[in-house]
C-alpha cells in the first residue's frame, strides 16, 4: 500500500521514493526513466507490461498531469484488454490504493511520476 504521495516523494510499505516509480506486483522499482522526461511511450513501460501481463495500468502523470501519455500507450492496452487509468498522481495513488483495498493490485501495474 501506498502510505503518502507529496510532490517529488511517495512512501510505499514505509520506504521513502524520491524519483519516480513502478509497482508490479508488490514489487517497486524504483528510479523508474522515460526516453522524454514528460512523456510516456511504448517503449517506456513494455518490457514491465509484457512480463506482469496486467488487467490494470495506472498511470499517474504527475501532482499537475504535465506527463503526457502517447496513443500508442493507449493502443497497446485496448489491444491487450488492459483497462487503462491516466490520471493525476494523488487520484492515481488513491485508485491504486483502493485496487488494494479490493485486493486487485496483483493485477496492476502502477507507473508514477512524483514531480509536475
Amino acid at each position: 500500500m501506498i502510505q503518502h504521495y507529496e510532490f517529488g516523494k511517495i512512501i510505499v510499505n514505509n520506504k521513502i521514493y524520491t524519483s519516480d516509480i513502478i509497482i508490479c506486483k508488490e514489487e517497486v522499482l524504483p528510479n523508474w526513466l522515460r526516453k522524454e522526461g514528460h512523456q510516456l511511450c511504448l517503449d517506456d513501460i513494455k518490457d514491465v507490461l509484457n512480463k506482469a501481463k496486467p488487467k490494470l495500468l495506472v498511470i499517474g502523470c504527475g501532482a499537475n498531469s504535465v506527463m503526457s501519455v502517447l496513443e500508442e500507450v493507449k493502443t497497446y492496452c485496448a489491444q491487450n484488454k488492459i483497462e487503462l487509468y491516466i490520471l493525476n498522481s494523488y487520484d492515481a495513488v488513491n485508485l491504486y490504493n483502493k485496487f488494494v483495498q479490493e485486493n486487485k493490485h496483483k493485477e496492476c501495474v502502477f507507473c508514477c511520476h512524483l514531480t509536475c
